[in-house]
C-alpha cells in the first residue's frame, strides 16, 4: 500500500529516531510476548511440571522473531483477540510448544508485562538522551559562564546576570528531570504470574496447591525477564497508577523544555542567542531574510501535546473497575507510547540545539550599554557620597538627568545619554575619572560565574557521574525535518 495513500503518525514518519520507534513496533512487542511465553514455559518445567520438553523450549527459541503476522491477523479477525492470534501464530512455528505456549497465564501476562519491558527500555533511551543534553549544556554554562548579559524580570530590564548563569536555571530543571525520571525506572517492578484476577488460581491447579512454588514460579519469570522484584498483588492487570508514575516525570520534561525553548524563542528575538541555523535552510516562503527558531518552536508544540497526555493515564487509573476492565486498552496503546515518543523527539531536537547554540556578545554588550547607566546610578552615588557630597543632594541631580535621559530614549527614539549629561554636569566633576570602572558589566554580575562553577561542580558533575559511560556515546543529534 502507498504509505502517502493513508495517514501516517507525524511522530513517526517525520520525527521520531529510529531507536524508539523501533522499540514501540510490533516486532519488539511480539517478540517480547513470545520470549514472556519462553520465560514461563522455562519456569514451569525447571519447578517441575511435566509435559514441557527441552525440544519445544528449543524451538520457541528460535522462533522469537519469526512472526508471520498474516497468520496472526487472520487469527484475530477470527477470534476477535490479540493474544491467543498470537499464541496460535507461534504454536505454528514451534509445534511442540503449542500445546503449553500461555500455559495458567491470562492475557495480561504477556500484555502488562510486555509494556512493562518496553516502558523500562524506553526510560533508558530517554535518560540517555537526557544525560547527552545536560552535558552539552553544562559545557555551554561553563564557557559563558563570565559574559555579562542584561537579565530580565517579567521580560522588563532588571539587573545583570551572565549567559551561563541564565542557562543554569535550565540545566537545573534538566537534573530535577533526570532525577524523576530515574526514580521511575528504579521503581518498575514485574507484574509476573498472577493469573485472571490476580489470586494465581490457575497455577494452584498446575502445581496441585503447592504455594512455595507458584511463588518459586513468580519470582523466576521475573528473573528471566530481567527484573529483580515484582508487585506483591495485583487485579487482572498492574495497577494503572504505575503508568501514572512513568508518565509523570516525562509530562515535567516536557514543561522543562517548553520553557527553555520559550527563553530561547525570546533571546532569538532580541538578536542576543540564536539556535543552529543551516547554509540552505529558509525561514519564510515569503521574507528571505527571515531566521525563525523553528527548532524552538517544535519543541515548544511537542513540549504540549506531552505535557497533557498525563491526563489520559490519570483517567484511566481512576476508573479501573475492580479487578479491571478493558476501557485501558485502547487509550494506552496510544497515549503510552507517544509520550514517550514525543520525549524523544523534544530531547533530539534540544540536544541538536544546544550543539550549535550562536551566542552575539556585541548585541548583547549593546543592550547592556543602552540600560547600565540606569543602573549605574546608584554606584555613582556612592562614589559622589565617598568625595564628600549629600546623598540627597546626590539623588536629586541624578533624579533630573535620569527623567531627562528616559525622555530621550522613549519620546525621540535615541541612545541613552544619561552618562554624557552626568560627565556634561559639574556638580560631578570629583567623580569624572571613575565612571569607565563605575560602568564595568563584570562589577554587575555579582557571583554569578562564581556560581555556574559551583553548580557545575557540585551538582552537575555529581549528578552525571553514574552516568559517565552514557556520556561518552553521545552522538551527532541530526534532526529530521
Amino acid at each position: 500500500m502507498d504509505k502517502n495513500a493513508t495517514y501516517n503518525s507525524p511522530l513517526v514518519s517525520r520525527y521520531a529516531s529510529k531507536d524508539m520507534s523501533e522499540n514501540f513496533s510490533n516486532n519488539t512487542r511480539f517478540s517480547t510476548w513470545r520470549k514472556l511465553w519462553l520465560n514461563l514455559a522455562t519456569a514451569e518445567k525447571e519447578l517441575g511440571l511435566e509435559g514441557i520438553s527441552d525440544k519445544a523450549l528449543e524451538q520457541m527459541k528460535e522462533n522469537i522473531h519469526n512472526i508471520d503476522y498474516q497468520v496472526a491477523e487472520e487469527e484475530e479477525r477470527r477470534r476477535r483477540h490479540d493474544v491467543m492470534a498470537h499464541v496460535h501464530a507461534f504454536g505454528l512455528v514451534a509445534p511442540e510448544a503449542a500445546g503449553i505456549i500461555h500455559l495458567g497465564a491470562t492475557s495480561c501476562y504477556v500484555t502488562d508485562n510486555g509494556d512493562l519491558l518496553i516502558f523500562r527500555n524506553a526510560l533508558d533511551l530517554i535518560i540517555k538522551k537526557l544525560v547527552w543534553v545536560i552535558d552539552e549544556l553544562s559545557q555551554f554554562c561553563t564557557a559563558y559562564k563570565d559574559l555579562p548579559t542584561l537579565g530580565f524580570t517579567h521580560f522588563q530590564p532588571a539587573q545583570l546576570t551572565t549567559v551561563g548563569k541564565r542557562a543554569t536555571l535550565w540545566l537545573q530543571e534538566l537534573l530535577w528531570d533526570l532525577r524523576n525520571l530515574q526514580r521511575a525506572r528504579d521503581d518498575l517492578k514485574f507484574r509476573g504470574v498472577k493469573g485472571t484476577t490476580g489470586t494465581q488460581a490457575s497455577f494452584m491447579q498446575l502445581f496441585h496447591g503447592d504455594h512455595d512454588k507458584i511463588e518459586a514460579l513468580d519470582k523466576r519469570v521475573s528473573e528471566l525477564s530481567g527484573f529483580d522484584d515484582v508487585y506483591p498483588v495485583t487485579g487482572q492487570t498492574y495497577s494503572r497508577k504505575i503508568d501514572i508514575d512513568i508518565l509523570s516525570p516525562l509530562s515535567s520534561f516536557g514543561a522543562t523544555a517548553h520553557r527553555i525553548a520559550t527563553d530561547i524563542r525570546l533571546l532569538a528575538h532580541l538578536k542576543e542567542i540564536e539556535e543552529p541555523f543551516e547554509r540552505d535552510q529558509i525561514g519564510s516562503s515569503a521574507m528571505a531574510y527571515k531566521r525563525n527558531p523553528m527548532r524552538s518552536e517544535r519543541i515548544c508544540s511537542l513540549s504540549r501535546h506531552l505535557m497533557v497526555l498525563i491526563g489520559d493515564v490519570l483517567q484511566t487509573a481512576s476508573v479501573q473497575w475492580l479487578e479491571r476492565t478493558l476501557d485501558d486498552s485502547a487509550n494506552r496503546r496510544i497515549s503510552i507510547p507517544e509520550a514517550f515518543l514525543t520525549a524523544d523527539i523534544v530531547l533530539t531536537t534540544l540536544l541538536n540545539v544546544f550543539k550549535g547554540l550562536v551566542v552575539y556578545p556585541k548585541v548583547i554588550s549593546r543592550r547592556i550599554d543602552q540600560e547600565l547607566p540606569f543602573m549605574a546610578t546608584e554606584n555613582i552615588i556612592m562614589a559622589m557620597v565617598s568625595k564628600g557630597a549629600s546623598r540627597q543632594d546626590c539623588h536629586e541631580q541624578i533624579r533630573v538627568l535620569s527623567h531627562q535621559a528616559a525622555r530621550v530614549v522613549k519620546e525621540e527614539g535615541k541612545e541613552n545619554d544619561l552618562i554624557e549629561r552626568i560627565k556634561n554636569t559639574p556638580y560631578f566633576a570629583p567623580i569624572i575619572d571613575d565612571i569607565p570602572k563605575l560602568l564595568d558589566p563584570s562589577t554587575f554580575i555579582g557571583r554569578a560565574p562564581e556560581q555556574v562553577e559551583s553548580f557545575i561542580a557540585n551538582h552537575v558533575n555529581v549528578a552525571l557521574k553514574p552516568y559517565s559511560h552514557i556520556i561518552s556515546t553521545k552522538s551527532d543529534s541530526e534532526i529530521n525535518v
